[in-house]
């Protein structure tokens, strides 16, 4: 098998996700081919040399629909030799990308591939796709179904996290991100968005809030008791019979945010990376994908990074930095104490509780996020994991070259 190097990686600035947020005024595709110029114009890029486009995106409808990946190549005005393909992995369709690409030089079919995805959700927001898991009674009775609010409530609950211990790792979140984005951590890969007539949109991720304290978040209400009462409550206890009662801690600011957002990767072969004067910035070493239990659905986090590090023939000791996305706060509480890791080795320029989270696109910027820091660091290998809805979990281990 060959080897899969990254050799750039762009993202937008994240959005405020409502109608008032910098970005809702910027058509999906219209990000997706500012990125792609970006990409060209960064690397002198042959755009003919690249095979396909693998984008993500959970809710392909309407302006994300009709696969918005061949469409973005064309309002880029790439090459019409380069493919593209639109897929979905919930959560996780990002680094899902990225994985694919991976396996498509790996296996020696392609050579060049982008990788990324797009979700404008201030435009189309999550649910507007439908699907039977949430709308299908027989489906929602199948798979136990509860919204991810009451898997996460119920994951703190089983972990024993209270309000305060969740609050205290969103504040952690928001102060990392302020001081990663006030020292430039994310110009590296931050492309601002500019309009069509070329004028600056955004150029900072726009949800941060710095000056968040304990106190400040005490005044939220819990965002999901209403609807564990309305039943759902009981569904969960049902598979967990063990819990007498669920603990609601997550709220808005301890939970990701909503947000319009892309990002891409440029992802090949040495050969075709030396062919293009390309420097490949890092190796993927492994990647992995698997299932978890449907209802609690957000604790596949740590079976997927143990099952990475199994195909890279690593330990959890060899991992220098994680990135775990930050769906809820418990999650990435629970992923870690899972792993044996110090949350020190974790997001340590915030995550999406802070900067949020675009749902098709988070995937690729954290894995961005970490070879920048890396880079900026000095450290070798990292990690990057996202749980995923419906029950899984995914990971991918890069390494510096």
């Amino acid at each position: 098998m060959s080897d899969a190097f990254i050799f750039d990686a762009v993202r937008t600035p994240r959005g405020k996700g409502k109608k008032d947020g910098s970005l809702h005024q910027i058509t999906p595709v219209h990000l997706v081919g500012n990125l792609l110029n970006a990409l060209q114009q960064r690397n002198d890029l042959d755009t003919s040399q690249v095979d396909d486009v693998v984008l993500g995106c959970v809710t392909p409808v309407g302006e994300q629909g009709a696969d918005i990946a061949r469409t973005a190549v064309h309002y880029a005005g790439w090459d019409e030799s380069v493919a593209g393909v639109t897929q979905s992995r919930f959560c996780a369709s990002g680094l899902e990308s990225v994985n694919l690409a991976a396996m498509k030089v790996m296996s020696g079919q392609e050579d060049l591939v982008v990788a990324g995805g797009i979700e404008s959700m201030s435009r189309w927001p999550m649910g507007t796709d439908g699907g039977a898991m949430a709308m299908d009674p027989r489906v929602n009775q199948l798979m136990g179904f509860v919204p991810q609010g009451i898997g996460a409530d119920l994951i703190a609950s089983l972990e024993g996290f209270s309000r305060a211990d969740v609050d205290a790792f969103a504040v952690r979140s928001q102060q990392r991100a302020a001081q990663a984005q006030a020292e430039g951590r994310f110009d590296k890969t931050r492309v601002p968005v500019t309009d069509v007539t070329g004028l600056t949109v955004l150029d900072h991720d726009e949800t941060i809030r710095g000056e968040t304290t304990v106190k400040s978040l005490g005044n939220l209400k819990a965002s999901f008791q209403q609807m564990g009462e309305m039943a759902f409550d009981a569904t969960a206890m049902r598979k967990y019979p063990t819990v007498e009662r669920i603990n609601h801690v997550h709220h808005a600011g301890n939970s990701s945010g909503i947000v319009d957002g892309s990002a891409l990767m440029l992802v090949g072969s040495k050969e075709m990376g030396s062919s293009l004067g390309l420097k490949p910035r890092a190796r993927i070493r492994a990647v992995a994908v698997t299932g978890s239990e449907p209802t609690i659905m957000l604790t596949g986090i740590a079976p997927a990074c143990r099952k990475a590090l199994k195909k890279a023939g690593m330990s959890i000791d060899d991992i220098d930095l994680l990135e775990i996305n930050e769906a809820f706060a418990a999650v990435v509480m629970k992923a870690a104490r899972d792993l044996d890791v110090d949350l020190d080795k974790v997001n340590v320029n915030g995550g999406a509780i802070a900067m949020g989270h675009p749902l098709g696109a988070t995937g690729c910027i954290i894995l961005g996020t970490l070879l920048d820091e890396l880079e900026r660091s000095n450290k070798n290998v990292g990690m990057a994991s996202l749980c995923v809805g419906g029950g899984m979990g995914i990971a991918t281990i890069i390494e510096r070259v």
